[in-house]
């Protein structure tokens, strides 16, 4: 079975990826920051073939990643957004508001992603505190996956691709359901 990895990435305004964080199974979380980002960096956090978990990574952080570092993730593991898997099951909302909704507690919850790129600013201005703060927001974001992964299977939710269903349903005839 393949590992489950989890990744997010924070960018700067011009959706250049500023730190990327990747928690592979139950082991720490690791991140690349600034100039550390690079192609054969990342490649070498992630196992040869795992199962990926984002939110909202189909649409920002996989398609940053592949446009910036020429690295197609979706293409070289099964990747699973868990954005469309919420509301495929009817839970809407932002990663932020799912974790509340499953009781999720936030040491940063009044953080989100446009205070994450002011606080990249003030770190290339040179303070330190304030990178502290986005790789603990980065760090808190990570888990946050990893939490609404298993809120889904709790509940009984597939985590397939609406894709593979489709694919599987419509391969099998009705006396097989």
């Amino acid at each position: 079975m393949a590992p489950k990895v989890y990744l997010d990435i924070e960018t700067d305004w011009n959706r250049v990826p500023t730190i990327i964080g990747v928690q592979v199974e139950q082991e720490p979380i690791q991140q690349l920051i600034g100039t550390q980002i690079t192609q054969a960096a990342l490649v070498a956090l992630l196992p040869v073939r795992c199962e990926l978990f984002t939110y909202n990574g189909h649409s920002f952080d996989l398609t940053v990643i592949r446009e910036s570092l020429g690295l197609n993730l979706r293409q070289a593991h099964d990747s699973i957004d868990l954005r469309w898997v919420c509301q495929r099951n009817g839970i809407k909302g932002g990663q932020k508001l799912i974790e509340q909704f499953i009781g999720v507690r936030r040491a940063l919850p009044d953080l989100d992603g446009y205070e994450a790129l002011k606080l990249w600013d003030r770190y290339q201005g040179g303070c330190q505190r304030s990178l502290q703060t986005l790789l603990q927001y980065n760090e808190e974001d990570v888990k946050g996956l990893a939490a609404i992964r298993e809120y889904l299977l709790a509940q009984g939710i597939s985590l397939m691709p609406a894709a593979n269903l489709k694919r599987r349903n419509s391969s099998q005839s009705p006396n097989s359901l």
